[in-house]
């Protein structure tokens, strides 16, 4: 396949074929920090190895700094606005309803997946939350005995013909974990190994859950445990002769007061008690199934005004009342945040609102339910959760170091550049 085929076009991206096994690993929710400091622990001896003898880098993420787009963007290669996800949940004006960005019906591109599967290669998917799967493993057939792709939150649900496998939990030897747990994560770095052992795929996606970052800071005992987990696993996979490539689809940020209390923004409050909510709907595009932890509490929301009103004229007036709230770092008219972010228009709100570093922004304070917020507040969204780790187990020397990477550089990085 090499000789025939040694590089792929997709969505305007060249790529090498893999010279090895290919493990991409987008570990949820990991900001600058957290390897570090459990190398400091002694928790994470092949971390420490490869910080020093491969690639070691800084890039940034997708803006709103959530799972859904950033996820799409990196099995992508491009932004949101070409691949069609900008947020984990959108307002759908014409079919006035919300919105779950969850199926591949609002998938505008094909994924890198696809592309090598298409030319022969064997490709496995595993994430930790099921409602990435079907986007992850769009158009790949399943029947061909060279694709599988699962969650460990339906890992016993698993068939042949929808997976590539049944009874993935049987396989793995692992029951199933709980949704809000360390173990959903540990998981699929279990099924990588036994995968990589059965089926020496070429292209491997590992996709986790924030749980525990939402939870706990770098170095702190339960994160640096957590990364320990990942460095034997991923020193399995080292072991094994694999090309190693880890990022992650956002930080995260402590946004919480010195009492320990979320540090919220009521937007829809404020403005209903501007009169303005007949007018003004906030929508929180942080919300997925999947929000006892962060109480769909995040730090970008947009705002979808009334399409009867003076709309322009509106708009202007009302973010310039919003800027001036205590917390509020930016707002921006839908045109002005889809060119700064690369975000489709027909997604968004008509008003971006982004909070500082440690704020966060909600909707009606009663239709949050934060009783599943057992430590103080961490959570994402913003600006102030851009950057990302990019590690690989393998130098990279003509990656030039003034080239500003972003985490869906991950593939052109680990092919292109990895020697």
């Amino acid at each position: 396949m090499t000789d025939h085929q040694p590089t792929l076009e997709v969505n305007g991206r060249s790529y090498r074929w893999p010279r090895q096994p290919l493990v991409v690993v987008c570990i949820d929710g990991s900001e600058p920090g957290y390897v570090e400091e459990a190398i400091a622990a002694g928790k994470a001896p092949f971390f420490e190895r490869i910080l020093a003898e491969g690639t070691n880098r800084l890039a940034d993420c997708v803006v709103p700094s959530f799972t859904n787009p950033n996820n799409i963007s990196i099995v992508t290669g491009v932004a949101p606005d070409t691949h069609g996800i900008a947020a984990n949940f959108f307002y759908d004006r014409d079919a006035d309803e919300d919105v779950m960005t969850n199926t591949p019906k609002f998938l505008w591109v094909d994924t890198i997946f696809k592309a090598f599967f298409d030319a022969g290669a064997k490709v496995a998917i595993v994430t930790a939350k099921d409602k990435l799967t079907s986007m992850l493993g769009h158009g790949l057939d399943f029947s061909s005995g060279r694709t599988l792709a699962f969650s460990s939150e339906k890992s016993d649900q698993t068939t042949l013909a929808k997976n590539g496998i049944d009874r993935a939990d049987l396989f793995v030897g692992r029951p199933v974990p709980e949704v809000y747990s360390a173990d959903l994560s540990e998981f699929i770095f279990a099924a990588g190994v036994k995968i990589m052992q059965r089926d020496r795929p070429d292209v491997m996606y590992l996709s986790t859950t924030d749980y525990i970052q939402h939870k706990h800071a770098p170095g702190s005992p339960v994160a640096n445990d957590f990364y320990g987990m990942m460095d034997g696993y991923l020193a399995q996979l080292d072991g094994m002769g694999c090309l190693i490539a880890l990022t992650a689809d956002h930080g995260m940020n402590a946004k919480h007061t010195d009492s320990g209390e979320p540090d919220v923004i009521y937007l829809q409050d404020i403005l209903d008690g501007w009169s303005m909510g007949s007018q003004a709907r906030v929508v929180l595009t942080i919300t997925d199934p999947y929000v006892v932890h962060h109480g769909a509490l995040g730090s970008f929301c947009t705002v979808y005004l009334s399409p009867d009103d003076d709309g322009d004229a509106l708009a202007d007036s009302l973010a310039a009342k919003i800027r001036g709230l205590d917390g509020v770092l930016a707002v921006y008219s839908r045109s002005e945040a889809c060119a700064k972010f690369e975000l489709p228009e027909d997604r968004m709100g008509d008003l971006i609102v982004v909070s500082e570093k440690h704020k966060v922004l909600g909707s009606k304070a009663e239709s949050h339910d934060l009783s599943g917020l057992t430590e103080p507040l961490r959570s994402h969204g913003g600006v102030t959760e851009q950057r990302v780790p990019l590690i690989l187990n393998k130098p990279t020397p003509e990656l030039t170091e003034d080239r500003r990477l972003r985490n869906f550089d991950i593939f052109d990085v680990a092919l292109n550049y990895a020697q």
